[in-house]
């Protein structure tokens, strides 16, 4: 036998196993989103209902701000305080806000205009007034996109138990069927990719933490330097989660999914976002330059194909059809889920949009491999080994 021949059985037996480990995770996020996802559980006693300060970071104005802001002034949760930061005085969204303070005068709501410079992170600098002026020890960091339901907030004071420093809400969609296919698109990718990511991350114990709508005790961030040493980083939820666990508290996941509500939406703008997303985590997690494109159904069911044909003899193309037509059912069984209910789109838009998400992810992640120039609202980022960032 030659050298290139254990090659390349040492090759496919490592490819096989990588695609047995996809399988795994797979599963393991199908199965802890049974578990997790869309549980009741048991409401706190008043008397054990701690306050809790929400910062809003706001810039510009999109047609479904004012419902997003205002299904916050409607939370049914004893104690709270909503903290609006705006940046510029001349954003429109202030206006939002004052007139959403006039007609919800019992809510206890709070308008911070202009920024506060202390690391490169704009969205930081935005928030910090709010952080300082903050007056209850868990904070509730919530884009501008979210849009909460009534008892959203007292789920996720739930999680919040003595041993967990942080809850986080996996993001997903709200139903806007008037912005058309890239309204699925989105849904498909944050139901599938994003879902098993996230899910699995929780389940065994990894970082896969987002910032859209995460609840966290102040303590250990104060104690860690606050909010400074978190903006050096554009991936600051990530290093907020790293930092809460640091301190010896658990970070959970809520029951509830954080529902993004934008009002513009498009393939391409979309797009943008996804290799955004991935050039920040490829700078910040390294390896994920080789683990992440193999832990996508595309890639990974061609490599699998050719590794049990030389392995086993079975027909490349059959392994190959099989993979993508179990890939497709896991998925849609996880959008279900994750919906929690009927698809609020056919069938059929559903296959076009999952097929699409699927051939075009190793084009994005070559895409995010570019450059290390990041784009974020009206500011250039540069992107250093570690995450850590420059402002251009």
């Amino acid at each position: 036998m030659s050298v290139e021949h254990y090659f390349a059985v040492g090759l496919a037996i490592v490819i096989v196993g990588g695609w047995l480990f996809d399988w795994l995770m797979h599963t393991v996020a199908i199965i802890y989103g049974i578990r997790r996802l869309h549980r009741q559980l048991p409401t706190p006693s008043p008397e054990d209902l701690p306050g809790v300060s929400i910062i809003k970071p706001l810039v510009g104005v999109d047609p479904h701000l004012y419902a997003n802001l205002e299904s916050f002034f409607k939370l049914q949760y004893p104690n709270f305080e909503i903290l609006f930061c705006v940046q510029d005085e001349s954003d429109p969204a202030i206006m939002i806000v004052q007139k959403l303070m006039e007609l919800y005068p019992k809510v206890d709501a709070k308008l911070f205009i202009g920024i506060k410079y202390i690391c490169p992170n704009g969205k930081i600098n935005n928030m910090i007034k709010a952080y300082e002026a903050a007056k209850n020890e868990n904070l509730l960091i919530s884009d501008s996109c979210i849009k909460m339901n009534e008892n959203t907030l007292m789920e996720m004071v739930s999680c919040m138990k003595p041993d967990v420093g942080m809850v986080v809400q996996m993001p997903f969609f709200e139903n806007r069927p008037k912005l058309g296919f890239a309204s699925v698109y989105e849904k498909v990718y944050f139901a599938t990719f994003n879902a098993r990511s996230t899910l699995g991350g929780f389940a065994t114990g990894i970082n896969a933490c987002t910032g859209m709508s995460c609840l966290f005790r102040r303590e250990p961030v104060d104690k860690a330097g606050g909010l400074a040493p978190l903006g050096q980083y554009l991936s600051e939820d990530y290093v907020l989660n790293r930092t809460i666990t640091q301190a010896g508290y658990k970070s959970v996941l809520c029951t509830s999914t954080a529902q993004q509500n934008s009002g513009y939406s498009s393939v391409g703008t979309f797009h943008k976002r996804i290799i955004r997303w991935s050039q920040l985590r490829i700078a910040l997690l390294p390896h994920l330059i080789i683990l992440e494109p193999l832990s996508e159904c595309m890639l990974m069911g061609a490599c699998a194909s050719w590794a049990i044909e030389y392995l086993f003899g079975i027909s490349s193309m059959g392994v190959f059809l099989m993979h993508i037509l179990l890939w497709f059912l896991l998925d849609y069984t996880l959008l279900r889920i994750v919906e929690n209910g009927p698809l609020p789109f056919s069938k059929f838009e559903f296959v076009v949009a999952w097929l699409m998400r699927e051939t075009l992810a190793l084009f994005l992640t070559l895409q995010s491999h570019r450059n290390t120039i990041v784009k974020w609202r009206h500011k250039k980022y540069k992107l250093n080994w570690g995450g850590k960032i420059e402002e251009v």
